[in-house]
């Protein structure tokens, strides 16, 4: 992938259907490429993509293999490639551990980390065919902290990170670079709607907004660069250029 340009490139992105996912595929969309987008909420991306262009829009569930191979496989009929994916989809987690419901740990992992090492598997014939390709995996600020409540979600996104070391090396020989990206607080819905970009809130600094996370996604797949974390504070508009 040309580091300095987006335009013509395929790019995957999971749970497009809003926040960071919808703020990424509407980026791409303006900077000349094609963005893909997957999500459960059917109508909510069906929508988005009308708005894009007519940008390919299929009902995903990320825990499903099958769902996942029809993405790809409509992503090759309707493209002929994929050059990027951007491992979005989430889903939160706050409980203390020693009330956690094990079955629904069980489902956030699915989500949280399998997806993610299913997705990767899924288009990575297409890339290697091709040479080429850019994976960005978005993880957590919870990773880099000690939060009660918050322990098995942060779990989660701490296998994410080392997932994503690990692909970065054992794909690097394919061509492919494999990036994280790690958002704090972000004003979307996987929040809950507590948080407004930019306003200060009483358990922390201010959220930033989804399209600051999503020029920051941007970048990686731009440079294929390991590690781009979005700390608290004020929106850096530097973090968003290559570097």
């Amino acid at each position: 992938m040309d580091p300095s340009d987006l335009s013509g490139k395929v790019v995957i992105v999971t749970g497009a259907s809003s926040g960071i996912g919808a703020a990424t595929a509407r980026l791409l969309h303006d900077s000349g490429a094609s963005p893909v987008l997957a999500a459960r909420r059917a109508d909510r991306i069906t929508e988005l993509g009308q708005a894009l262009g007519g940008a390919l829009a299929v009902r995903t569930d990320v825990t499903d293999l099958a769902d996942i191979a029809r993405l790809v496989d409509l992503t090759l009929d309707r493209h002929g490639r994929v050059d990027g994916l951007v491992n979005n989809a989430g889903v939160a987690l706050h409980q203390p551990l020693d009330a956690l419901d094990l079955g629904e740990f069980a489902s956030v992992l699915d989500v949280n980390v399998i997806s993610v090492v299913a997705m990767t598997q899924a288009v990575l014939p297409a890339m290697r065919a091709q040479g080429s390709g850019r994976i960005v995996n978005v993880s957590s600020g919870t990773t880099r902290m000690v939060m009660p409540g918050a322990g098995a979600y942060a779990a989660t996104k701490a296998a994410v990170n080392m997932l994503t070391a690990v692909a970065r090396q054992e794909l690097a020989g394919d061509g492919i670079a494999v990036s994280l990206v790690v958002p704090f607080i972000t004003a979307t819905e996987f929040a809950g709607g507590r948080f407004l970009p930019g306003r200060d809130n009483r358990r922390g600094p201010a959220a930033h907004s989804p399209e600051y996370a999503g020029k920051v996604i941007l970048r990686a797949l731009r440079t294929g660069e390991e590690r781009l974390d979005i700390l608290p504070g004020p929106e850096q508009p530097e973090l968003t250029v290559p570097g």
